[in-house]
């Protein structure tokens, strides 16, 4: 006859080796979740912050495109009162008409995207044109007196000025939003995500070349 089964309450049970290995299979698992969520954490951190910079950066060169807009409505006002006066300068009016609308255009991609570095240094070129196309207007009028003399001449030349002065400091506040962003996005560890997110290089809305880097003179006074 069998011997009774009974409980022993000093016996001690031993864990097996399996339940052993589950366990720390289970604490490394959930050692491991909370390094991938922590991760996600940080690069969404870093995500977020180029976003930030990358629309503010945007939002400046909208101040910008208030202005060359302002800019670009005046120009054929402008063209228009010295026609009267520049009978034999139609190739210098012309040429004005010309680079207004093609730096209008530029304009016009640039603002679609200010983050694409060519429409910028497209509008830059485009720009360059125009100042140097109306410098060589206000040179050319500098040898007519009832054309300087003209009420609505000075004052267009004068909301010009005003404009090109405004479009100076909106494009400083541009430059450093976009110097911020880029300086952001080249650190380390930054620079590890920002070409895989598509967080590439703004380009800066400078003067090339130093003769252009002041505005155009057009005051008739």
């Amino acid at each position: 006859m069998p011997a009774p089964l009974f409980y022993d309450p000093n016996r001690r049970i031993t864990p097996t080796t399996s339940s052993i290995s589950m366990s720390i299979l289970l604490i490394a698992l959930g050692v491991l979740v909370v390094l991938i969520v922590m991760l996600g954490l940080w690069i969404a951190g870093i995500y977020n912050s180029l976003i930030t910079l990358r629309n503010r950066f945007k939002n400046a060169f909208s101040q910008i495109d208030v202005q060359l807009k302002r800019r670009y409505d005046l120009i054929p006002n402008l063209v228009e009162t010295a026609k009267g006066y520049l009978k034999h300068e139609s190739g210098t009016l012309e040429a004005v008409i010309k680079a207004r609308n093609i730096a209008a255009s530029a304009a016009q991609s640039a603002a679609a995207n200010p983050a694409d570095a060519n429409a910028v240094k497209n509008l830059m070129g485009a720009e360059a044109g125009l100042s140097g196309a109306l410098s060589r207007l206000m040179v050319v009028s500098e040898a007519y007196p009832d054309l300087k003399a003209n009420q609505n001449m000075m004052q267009l030349t004068e909301e010009l000025t005003s404009t090109e002065n405004k479009i100076s400091f909106a494009r400083q506040a541009y430059n450093d939003s976009v110097m911020t962003y880029n300086t952001q996005r080249e650190v380390f560890p930054n620079v590890l995500f920002a070409g895989a997110f598509g967080f590439l290089p703004a380009e800066l809305f400078k003067v090339e070349d130093p003769t252009e880097r002041n505005a155009p003179k057009v005051s008739f006074n």
